[in-house]
């Protein structure tokens, strides 16, 4: 499906056909921004991919938030700056009536809109000037119940929400080699991570996607994926951004280390 030429700047497209819908395989997206050209380039990139559907386009945080309640969409990709209610706003308000998951999509690396966002609800980060494929691929992992941490943001954001304590109360003073002796941000004793599961920890707080992970420990993305759920059970954290917040505060991987 293309979006016309003469798009608005809010607009609900076509249902996909039931028998697309009925597969369940389909992640419909909403879109925000208060910029025209770019809705429709994005659109139009979206709707290329087999498993991706633009559902609609809102110019307002107010528009995204009452068309998420009526489309229900799986993911917004929600811009941060425009009129009357901004994203961040919008996204807390989607977040909190559980309608559909956040990826703040912005021109702005700016760690206070960043964490705003963040503790907003967003799940996932990514500037604009990310590639098509970073674009498809991030929805893909938002709509799978995962987070995403664009790598030009992570460290940035990391640093100051460590910190701030802006985003996870868990205690500092743990090391890679004691995780199992503290206190998780529930107040319950986390089991010990293995060794590979550090492994994975540390990558992840490093910006990288399953599938990179998997490519630098030679075992493939579900068993990353896996091994990252077996990480936030044991550590009691809610999603991989608490977890990357957590391997900065216990000195797993420092702000200053090389990425890998």
């Amino acid at each position: 499906m293309t979006p016309p030429h003469d798009m608005s700047p809010s607009e609900t497209f076509p249902q996909q056909p039931p028998d697309a819908a009925a597969s369940g395989d389909t992640v419909r997206v909403l879109l925000a921004d208060d910029q025209p050209l770019l809705l429709q380039g994005i659109a139009t990139i979206l709707d290329a991919q087999p498993d991706l559907a633009v559902v609609g386009t809102a110019s307002s945080g107010q528009e995204a938030v009452e068309m998420a309640d009526r489309l229900r969409p799986d993911v917004i990709c929600m811009d941060i700056e425009m009129p009357g209610v901004d994203g961040i706003e919008a996204t807390a308000r989607v977040r909190g009536a559980g309608t559909a998951e956040v990826i703040m999509l912005t021109t702005f690396n700016r760690e206070d809109y960043l964490l705003r966002a963040l503790q907003a609800g967003a799940s996932g980060f990514l500037l604009k000037t990310a590639s098509p494929e970073q674009l498809a691929e991030g929805i893909r992992t938002v709509a799978a119940g995962e987070a995403l941490l664009a790598p030009e943001v992570t460290r940035s954001l990391i640093r100051r929400a460590v910190s701030s304590g802006g985003l996870s109360s868990v205690p500092d003073g743990a090391s890679a080699d004691d995780l199992g002796g503290r206190e998780s941000r529930a107040g319950t004793v986390p089991d010990p991570l293995s060794d590979r599961e550090v492994e994975v920890l540390r990558l992840a707080a490093r910006g990288l996607s399953n599938a990179e992970i998997g490519a630098q420990l030679f075992i493939g993305a579900e068993t990353v994926k896996t091994h990252m759920s077996r990480v936030l059970a044991k550590l009691h954290l809610r999603n991989r951004v608490e977890a990357v917040a957590y391997a900065y505060q216990h000195r797993i991987v420092t702000p200053d280390a090389d990425p890998a």
